[in-house]
């Protein structure tokens, strides 16, 4: 049974203008101020609207998660709580202050959310539920208490030691006439909504609601109640959550925080959730109906992940079906946690790679969803999401896109409007970075509503081995906490050594079940594809020279004379610039005039750098008859190795951790349908990273000691063909070494890292933005742009119909920069961007910075990807 409020009917909702919603005085106060192609909102019509976009969440989210029911006195009563702090959020914008701000600008200077409080008393009597709607309406867009790091005065801060007489003082004046008449409306649509105990909805009069709810209230003095009632109540909101609190009952209540939040955005942006999952239980007919069509059939490990209830991993080699088999996994659990939950759940699908996020949802959009919605219907979340949308639009690939769509501006509008849509968890098909959904743990009234998303959900990890221990801690701390949330895990890949695996069964079995509460899946399945049936793509020939000697670039010259198509992996983009220097000019053009030789790094503008992913899908994707087959040569360094679906003849590349190789193998014979072929591989060089000028890394990039056990490993397989499954049981051999212990003990470190500091909500309304300025550290880069480049910067932000449309456009300039980049340029306030002086090719790439200022910093090739 699912306790929920019941849907506001359309007769008790009436918009602004409509008959029901004259109401005296309150025609005149608004909300919001009016916009260039907006008038403004009306407060009664902005609350009407955010308790029915409370409706859609509730909607969309069904029963309210598992750990809420640990709040004993939360309980089943939590979507009805929603709705109340929905419907009253933004009653303090009656301010007179305030209202004068939205006129003519005048500072006001307050926060509305705690004149707010003051309207709940006459309308909850229960002082628990006061306590819990009260605490929703009050966080909704400030903390309640400071950590002591800066950001914005918390509530605490701004009023907690005031007297009534001085916050009375402080806020200014309200009309008390419009007060008492906002508080009877309040009290209909709480009744119309089905938000009152029936003791209450009884009374047919429609002002009986507030009358009848606290008599000693209603008999004081109207200009007196809201302001007392607000300070009463916000103290007793700060002395119940200033202190520590046990935390399952500290993530309810940020849950709580998210729905309110959440809402209050919906409405804002006047958006809409998507109410449909399209990979349901029809979903795997759907499949079968498309692989017959192509003269396949389901294999034995999808059908065997499609009848999983609970949480999965999933091993299978390249090309035999590991996506499938997931979603057909995905759409079995969307049906199981619909039986238990009800809602609509959202699928997740997320991977480590940008270029791989972008594709992926490509390829749902054409194959698995093309009949339900395409792209229209899958999100992509990622910080170069918006960038996503516009070279779809720019590319006419967006559906119903007509010519004024592809012009730059309009496309960018519309891209903008796109991602902003998709941060408001519009569809229910996602796909992007995981750290989108890490975001979630920083709760507060940015992020508490990402966590609340992420409850009775179905989430799909794959290619988890690619991160390294400090984010794979990460990771698998918090899909502890999205399985608390009643949500599925499902990891797929085609390396995940058995330690691993190891610790991701014991991450998501501890969680157990929660409460005795069955939406909390406690199992976790590991299905292997049968080994047997795949084909043997490779042959291992391992080098005796470094990647970069003449030796081995005589012997890739070779290579390309007998007109094979060579990509060549260097480990770093120093290497990778030189080789590329050595090699190009030995290729012939094509028959059509095509360039032969491509060099692909991260140092590249996003604008250079989509057009050369272009062309390499062009020339050298995955599919291709043989007689379209064309000879050429690509020097990459790490970006290639699961961004890209395409296929070449031969590899060289320079020695890494195996599970890195696997990858990198992965794009040659990709299919398997060529007999062996040769995967060359370079003994890496013991070189130094920056700041570290003791410690010996495999080209300055990667821990020595799994290279160094990786290249022991392929000497003593050298000429010989390999399967999946000898690479499967090298993985593990690797794991299984002293090297593997250790690196278990740093996941294990970090995972626990994660959880002291962002998984425990014992001060669930203390400030977090230091926090989120640790966690933007971690994981996202630098970026800047050429001082040769600003001219067209600058015009570029002003090519949009609006500031975020121009700097979408921008971006397109911007290159990807290691952290200590910011001591080497300078910070154009202006253009709000980093600025350096640095030497650029649009075949080679960032070569060199000058240092705009003095500094002992220095830029270094040869140290990152």
């Amino acid at each position: 049974m699912i306790s929920r409020a019941p849907s506001p009917t359309a007769a008790s909702q009436p918009q602004a203008g409509e008959p029901g919603d004259d109401v005296g005085r309150l025609d005149v106060i608004l909300a919001k101020s009016p916009r260039s192609r907006r008038p403004g909102e009306r407060l009664t019509a902005h609350s009407l609207a955010t308790l029915r976009a409370a409706g859609e969440i509730r909607d969309r989210l069904g029963a309210a998660p598992p750990v809420v029911a640990e709040a004993a006195d939360l309980g089943d009563r939590f979507w009805i709580l929603v709705a109340w702090a929905a419907l009253l959020h933004d009653a303090g914008k009656i301010a007179d202050g305030f209202q004068r701000m939205l006129a003519d600008g005048t500072p006001w200077g307050h926060r509305h959310e705690v004149l707010s409080l003051g309207f709940l008393p006459r309308l909850l009597e229960d002082p628990a539920e006061r306590g819990w709607v009260g605490l929703a309406v009050a966080t909704h867009h400030r903390a309640l208490i400071s950590s002591g790091d800066g950001g914005a005065p918390s509530l605490r801060q701004l009023y907690g030691d005031g007297t009534v007489e001085w916050l009375r003082s402080e806020l200014g004046p309200s009309d008390p006439a419009a007060c008492a008449e906002l508080s009877t409306w309040f009290g209909r649509q709480g009744a119309a909504a089905g938000l009152l105990p029936s003791t209450d909805r009884d009374d047919p009069r429609p002002d009986a609601a507030p009358a009848t709810r606290s008599k000693d209230i209603a008999d004081r003095p109207k200009d007196a109640d809201v302001v007392d009632d607000a300070h009463r109540l916000l103290a007793e909101i700060l002395n119940t959550w200033g202190r520590s609190v046990r935390s399952d009952r500290g993530l309810a209540a940020v849950l709580l925080q998210g729905a309110v939040t959440l809402a209050d955005h919906l409405s804002s942006a006047h958006g809409a959730l998507h109410t449909t999952q399209p990979f349901d239980g029809d979903y795997p007919a759907r499949l079968t109906a498309r692989l017959a069509t192509q003269g396949h059939r389901t294999r034995s490990h999808q059908a065997a992940a499609g009848a999983v209830d609970g949480h999965l991993i999933l091993r299978a080699w390249t090309g035999s079906g590991k996506t499938e088999g997931g979603l057909l996994w995905a759409a079995g659990q969307v049906e199981a946690i619909r039986r238990q939950s009800g809602g609509v759940p959202r699928l997740f699908y997320s991977l480590p790679y940008l270029a791989s996020i972008n594709a992926m949802a490509n390829r749902l959009a054409a194959q698995e969803l093309a009949d339900h919605g395409g792209i229209s219907a899958v999100g992509v979340s990622h910080s170069r999401a918006a960038s996503y949308y516009l070279s779809r639009s720019l590319c006419g690939d967006e559906p119903e896109a007509g010519p004024d769509d592809r012009a730059p501006a309009t496309a960018a509008d519309k891209a903008v409007a796109r991602a902003h849509a998709t941060r408001l968890f519009r569809e229910t098909v996602r796909v992007g970075t995981p750290y989108q959904q890490l975001r979630g743990v920083l709760a507060g009234p940015a992020h508490s509503s990402v966590l609340l998303d992420c409850a009775n959900s179905v989430f799909v990890l794959d290619e988890l081995h690619a991160y390294d221990p400090q984010r794979l801690g990460y990771i698998l701390a918090t899909a502890g906490l999205w399985a608390r949330l009643g949500s599925r895990i499902g990891v797929l890949s085609a390396t995940t050594p058995s330690r691993l695996v190891g610790l991701i069964r014991e991450t998501l079995t501890e969680i157990g079940t929660s409460g005795g509460d069955s939406t909390v899946a406690a199992t976790v399945t590991v299905i292997d594809a049968d080994s047997g049936t795949a084909p043997v793509r490779h042959r291992v020939r391992t080098a005796g020279q470094p990647l970069t000697d003449p030796a081995t670039i005589a012997a890739i010259r070779r290579r390309l004379a007998a007109a094979e198509s060579v990509l060549v992996v260097a480990n770093n983009i120093a290497d990778a610039q030189h080789l590329y220097a050595e090699l190009a000019p030995h290729v012939a053009p094509g028959p059509d005039g095509s360039p032969p030789a491509h060099l692909l790094h991260s140092r590249f503008t996003r604008r250079d750098r989509t057009r050369i992913e272009q062309a390499l899908t062009s020339r050298y994707r995955n599919g291709l008859r043989p007689a379209d087959r064309q000879p050429g040569l690509v020097v990459a360094t790490q970006v290639v190795e699961v961004s890209l679906d395409v296929d070449f003849d031969v590899l060289v590349t320079s020695a890494a951790p195996l599970d890195a190789l696997i990858q990198r193998f992965g794009r040659v014979n990709r299919t398997g349908v060529r007999p062996p072929a040769d995967v060359i591989i370079c003994p890496a060089e013991p070189r130094t990273r920056r700041g570290n000028s003791t410690d010996l890394f495999a080209d300055g990039v990667y821990d020595y000691s799994p290279t160094e056990a990786t290249w022991s490993v392929l000497t003593r397989h050298d000429g010989q063909d390999v399967s999946e499954a000898d690479l499967a049981r090298w993985l593990d051999g690797l794991y299984d070494s002293d090297w593997g212990h250790t690196w278990e003990a740093d996941v294990r470190r970090h995972q626990q890292k994660w959880k002291t500091t962002f998984l425990r909500f014992s001060a669930p309304f203390t400030d977090r933005s230091g926090l989120a300025d640790e966690f933007d550290r971690m994981f996202d880069g630098v970026e800047g742009v050429l001082a040769a480049d600003t001219d067209e910067y600058s015009r570029l932000l002003t090519a949009g119909n609006g500031p975020s449309a121009g700097r979408l456009l921008a971006a397109d300039l911007l290159i990807p920069l290691p952290h200590y980049a910011r001591g080497l340029g300078r910070w154009d306030r202006d253009l709000d961007v980093l600025v350096i002086d640095g030497d650029y090719s649009p075949a080679t790439g960032l070569t060199d910075i000058r240092p705009t200022k003095r500094t002992s910093v220095t830029y270094e090739l040869g140290e990152l990807i």
